[in-house]
Parts: structure tokens; sequence; C-alpha cells
């Protein structure tokens, strides 16, 4: 019976472990994402969980690391969704804007991503740098993007000579922009930037303003 019954007893600790843990990194992205890395408070973190702050520790180690798996929770999500991505069947041009398309919706829809990048660049990204699991995390999306501009070249869709990573980070400023500032700009010039009335809008704007980079004539030196 003892055979039988610990492998059972096994698997539901290894279970309620995998729970523990989803439970803990959901809490802790809010309150980072609130409180920011400094002022969130792990005895806050605990109190909002089914948990105490003893395995807190127990399953992360400290505050330091608690904060670096959120951010490996937080990028896996997009790195994920990249690499579920499909646009082979694509033309190059409809290809680049569905990837465009999808950096808006991901960013839209996770605004705790936004606030928890940000703080990690006020913290100059030092828990990122010490992360193996982001060092091998890479991006889909530059394999993705590298492949459509060679062939929207080939084609002679594209004449712009476009670097992958300069591409991604022109859609990623626009995609980040539009949440993160979205109360700062709205204050100063009056529109909310995530207004559900202008989302169609932005969306196709992205794709447009990447697409007219692309296939703009450059002046020749």
């Amino acid at each position: 019976m003892t055979s039988v019954d610990e492998p059972a007893r096994s698997g539901a600790r290894t279970r309620d472990a995998a729970r523990t843990r989803a439970e803990i990194l959901d809490v802790a992205t809010r309150e980072f994402a609130r409180a920011g890395y400094d002022g969130a408070r792990v005895d806050e973190i605990a109190a909002r969980t089914r948990t105490t702050k003893r395995m807190i520790y127990y399953y992360f180690g400290g505050k330091e690391r608690l904060f670096t798996a959120v951010l490996e929770r937080a990028y896996g999500v997009i790195r994920e969704a990249e690499q579920r991505l499909d646009v082979d069947h694509l033309d190059p041009v409809a290809a680049i804007r569905r990837l465009a398309e999808l950096t808006f919706d991901h960013h839209e829809e996770h605004p705790d991503f936004i606030r928890l990048v940000s703080i990690e660049n006020i913290h100059e990204a030092e828990h990122i740098a010490s992360s193996e699991t982001l060092a091998r995390m890479g991006s889909p999306t530059l394999d993705v993007i590298r492949r459509i501009l060679a062939e929207g070249r080939r084609s002679g869709l594209f004449t712009a000579d476009a670097d992958a990573v300069d591409l991604h980070a022109m859609i990623s400023s626009f995609c980040f922009f539009r949440v993160a500032n979205r109360h700062t700009f709205g204050a100063l010039f009056g529109r909310d930037l995530v207004d559900p009335a202008r989302r169609a809008h932005y969306r196709t704007m992205l794709g447009d303003m990447v697409i007219a980079y692309l296939t703009a004539e450059r002046a020749q030196d």
C-alpha cells in the first residue's frame, strides 16, 4: 500500500508547490508593479497569499531573487507568444504588420509588464543581467524579423536596409510609450492613448509607420 500511495502523495506535493509558487509570483508581480522594487515588501506579499514569508524565502531565496523570478516569468509570456507566431504564409508586408500587432496587443494587455520593465531600467537591468534564464531566452522575434526582412528585400517590397534589432526597438518603443506614458501624455495633451475608441487607429498607425520606414526611398550619399 505504501508503494502505491507514496507517488500520489509526491505528485500532490509537486502540484501544491507549483500552485504556491504561481500564487506567490502572481501577487509579487502586482506588488512590485505597484510599489517598485524598493517599495515592495516581502511581508506584504506573504500577507496577500496563502503562504508565509518563510515559505517565500524557501521557494525564492529572498526579495532580489523573487523580483528576478517575476521578471523571468513576465518576459517568458511574450517570448512564448512570439514563438507561437506563424507568419510564414504571409507576404512580408502583412507579416511585419502582424508582428507589430502582436507586440501592441501584448503590451496593452500586460500593463504590469510595462511597469516592471520601467522599474528594472531604474535599476540599470541588474536583475536581468544576473539571470541565466533571461540570457538564454533571447528574443524569437529577432529571428522572425530577420526572415521577413530578407524576404521583403528579395521580393523588392522593402527598400530599406533595416536592422532587425532597430526594427524591434522601433515597434517596442511605440507600444511601450503608449502604455507607460498614458497618464502623463493625457495630462499634458488631453488624449488617452489607450482609449478603446482609438485602439484600432493606433494599432493600424503602428503598422503603417513600420511599413513606411521599410518601403521609403533613401537618399543616396
